[in-house]
């Protein structure tokens, strides 16, 4: 087996297979180990709480902020941002970084609603209920995998340490309005946006411990220079 097979397996695949099997029991304990347990039956008090202080502003803020972590919108980001930190940086290892992170994400966030079948909240929906469990939240781990990875970026290219605190702080409101959004429009239970935070956030440092590790050599090791080879020797 090849050294890049090796380090795909154990710095990628191994981490998120982890990663699926934790999420999956977070399901199980939720819906069916605690469910009838303090927090877990308070959190449709939760949901009717928010829903009955909806207004006509707080409405058209929450679907901006579910507008950009929409599937569509995520995509195009993305792609969007990688393709900005290929001009800018003239290589690879950012932007493969971004997109593994969101993608290992999506793909954690789907096994897992196929594995957990949890119930929407009981309050009226603001948005069209895709046909996934309510656990987890697809929009905040996408949020979080995108635009904390994107800050993570950032703050590794910055020098000064105000820059670095302005980047985290712009771009972690994203992740948070969308989360907050996701309760507003009675579209997720507070355990599910909150399990997403630990998927989407696992999955940045996932990929930037596989990706961004430039001590991390991928394939075969060079020889040192000067040494000579087999065949020059013979």
């Amino acid at each position: 087996m090849s050294d890049t097979v090796v380090q795909i397996v154990r710095r990628v695949l191994l981490p998120v297979s982890l990663l699926l099997g934790v999420m999956v029991l977070l399901g199980v304990l939720i819906t069916r180990v605690f469910a009838r347990t303090w927090p877990f039956t308070v959190e449709d008090a939760v949901n009717r709480e928010l829903a009955g202080d909806r207004t006509s502003g707080w409405n058209g803020v929450s679907l901006v902020f579910s507008t950009l972590a929409s599937t569509q919108m995520i995509v195009v980001v993305t792609v969007l941002v990688a393709l900005a930190l290929r001009l800018w940086l003239k290589r690879w290892r950012e932007p493969l970084f971004l997109c593994t992170a969101v993608t290992a994400q999506a793909l954690v966030f789907l096994l897992t609603t196929m594995a957990i079948d949890r119930h929407r909240p009981a309050v009226e929906h603001m948005d069209v209920s895709p046909p996934t469990s309510s656990f987890p939240s697809g929009h905040t781990s996408a949020a979080v995998a995108l635009y904390v990875g994107t800050a993570v970026l950032m703050a590794l290219r910055v020098r000064s340490t105000g820059a670095k605190v302005a980047w985290w702080a712009l771009l972690l409101m994203v992740p948070l309005g969308v989360a907050a959004t996701r309760l507003y429009r009675g579209m997720h239970h507070p355990s599910d946006v909150l399990a997403s935070f630990l998927n989407g956030g696992t999955c940045v440092a996932i990929m930037a411990r596989a990706v961004l590790d430039r001590g991390l050599r991928w394939g075969r090791a060079k020889l040192p220079v000067g040494r000579p080879t087999v065949a020059a020797r013979s």
